[in-house]
C-alpha cells in the first residue's frame, strides 16, 4: 500500500514534498506497527504445529490469546507513534515536512488495530493451508486504498481535497477492509467444522500469551531494528530537504515492494517446516526450508537485475519531477545490489523460525544496525551511504543465515 500511496501523492503540485512528508510518514509509523505485528509471528509456529499434529483445538486456543495479544498492544503503539512528530522536531528535521506528515501519521495510527488483527488471522489462515483469500485481499485492499487516494487526496466522488491526509485515512479504509476479509474467511473455513465447538476455546490465557509473546519477541527484536535502521536512515534524509528524501522514499518503496514476496516465502517456510516438525519428519522439514530459500534467492535476483536496466522508468512511476527521478534512479541501483542478500536472510530467518534461529537473527540485527550508525554522512554522498551500509548489512546477514 506504501508503493500506492507514494505514487498517488506524487502528482500533487509539489511532488517532491508530498513524497517526501508521505514517505517519512509511513517510515515512522511502520517502525512501531510492524514491531507489533513481528510480536504476532510466534502465532505461525504454534498454529503450524498444532495443525500439523491436528490438534485444532490447540490451534484455535492460539489464534484467541493472539487477538487478545492484538488488543493490548494497539493502545500501546499508538501512543508512541504520536510522539514522532515532536521527536522529529527535536531532532532537526524541517517544519515544511512536519507540518503535512503530522495529520498524515494520525490518519494512519487509526488503521492500527485492522492490521494487527489482520496479521493474526492471517497467520492463523496460512497455517491452514488457507492461502488464496489471503492473496485476494491484498489485491483488493489495494483497489480498495486506490479509489480511496483518488477520491480523498484530489476531491473526488463527493469528498474534499485533502492532500496527503487523505492518503493516510485511504490506507486506514482499506487496512479496516482487509481485517473484515480475513475474518470472514475464518468464519467460513471454521463454520465447515462446527462453530459450536469454539465455545471451549475462547478463554484468555496468560500462559499462552506470554508464550507467544516469549517467540515472538527475538524476531520482533530483529525486525524493530531492521526497519529501525531504514527509518533512522529516511529520518537522516529528512534533515537534506525534500527533495533527496524523495528520491529515497522512492528507492525505498521499490525495494520495500519486491521484498514482500521473499517476506511471504518466509512465513510458507515457517509453517511448512512447522508442520514437518509437527509431524515428526526433520527430512522433510529440511527440504521444505530449502525450496523457500532457493525460491527468494531468485526472485530477488531477477529484481535486481529489473533495478539496474530500468531505474529511470521505475522513478518516473513515482513523480514526473526530473530532479526527483534523477536522485530516485541513482539510488535504484544501489538498492539492486541488497535485493539477494535481503531475500536470502528473510526466507531463511522464516525457516529457521526456533529459538536458536530468532536470537541469530537478534544478535545479526544489532551488528548490523552498529555497521550502519558508522557510515558518515556528509554532502551529496550521505543517501548512497546510507544505502551501501544496508546493502554491507545484507551480505553479512546472508552468509551468517
Amino acid at each position: 500500500m506504501g508503493v500506492v500511496d507514494t505514487i498517488m501523492v506524487g502528482r500533487l503540485p509539489n511532488s517532491a514534498l508530498a513524497i517526501g512528508a508521505t514517505g517519512l510518514g509511513q517510515s515512522l509509523y511502520n517502525s512501531v506497527a510492524i514491531f507489533g505485528a513481528g510480536l504476532l509471528l510466534g502465532m505461525d509456529t504454534f498454529v503450524a504445529q498444532a495443525h500439523g499434529r491436528d490438534d485444532i483445538r490447540d490451534a484455535r486456543h492460539s489464534l484467541v490469546n493472539g487477538f487478545f495479544l492484538s488488543l493490548v498492544l494497539t493502545p500501546i503503539l499508538m501512543l508512541l507513534v504520536s510522539f514522532w512528530p515532536m521527536l522529529m522536531r527535536r531532532f532537526g528535521v524541517s517544519p515544511e515536512l512536519i507540518e503535512p506528515m503530522q495529520p498524515f501519521l494520525s490518519a494512519l495510527n487509526w488503521g492500527t488495530l485492522p492490521l494487527l488483527c489482520y496479521f493474526g488471522l492471517r497467520r492463523y489462515l496460512q497455517a491452514l493451508h488457507v492461502v488464496q483469500p489471503i492473496m485476494f485481499a491484498l489485491i483488493s485492499a489495494n483497489v480498495v486504498n486506490l479509489v480511496g487516494n483518488w477520491a480523498l487526496i484530489y476531491g473526488h466522488l463527493g469528498s474534499g481535497v485533502m492532500g496527503i491526509t487523505g492518503s493516510g485515512w485511504s490506507t486506514s479504509i482499506a487496512r479496516i477492509y482487509m481485517a473484515f476479509v480475513m475474518l470472514g474467511t475464518v468464519m467460513y473455513v471454521e463454520s465447515k467444522r462446527g462453530l459450536s465447538a469454539w465455545i471451549g476455546e475462547i478463554r484468555i490465557d496468560l500462559a499462552r500469551v506470554w508464550a507467544l509473546l516469549a517467540l515472538g519477541m527475538p524476531a520482533a527484536a530483529q525486525i524493530l531494528l531492521e526497519i529501525g535502521a531504514f527509518s533512522a536512515a529516511t529520518a537522516l534524509c529528512a534533515k537534506l530537504g525534500p527533495v533527496p528524501l524523495s528520491g529515497h522514499e522512492i528507492a525505498l518503496n521499490c525495494a520495500a515492494f519486491t521484498f514482500m514476496v521473499p517476506l511471504g516465502i518466509s512465513s510458507a517456510a515457517a509453517v511448512r517446516v512447522g508442520h514437518q516438525l509437527g509431524r515428526g519428519d526433520p527430512t522433510k522439514a529440511h527440504l521444505a526450508g530449502w525450496s523457500a530459500i532457493l525460491l527468494g534467492a531468485g526472485f530477488m535476483a531477477c529484481m535486481g537485475l529489473v533495478f539496474v536496466t530500468l531505474p529511470k522508468p521505475i522513478a518516473r512511476m513515482f513523480s514526473p519531477d526530473s530532479t526527483v527521478v534523477q536522485v530516485g534512479a541513482r539510488l535504484l541501483l544501489v538498492a539492486a545490489a541488497f535485493q539477494l542478500f535481503d531475500g536470502l536472510q528473510t526466507v531463511a530467518t522464516g525457516a529457521l523460525s526456533r529459538w536458536l534461529s530468532a536470537l541469530l537473527s537478534l544478535r545479526l540485527g544489532r551488528t548490523g544496525n552498529l555497521d550502519r550508525s558508522l557510515c558518515g554522512f556528509s554532502d551529496h554522498r550521505q543517501r548512497s551511504s546510507a544505502h551501501m551500509a544496508q546493502a554491507f548489512e545484507r551480505n553479512e546477514r546472508a552468509h551468517c543465515l
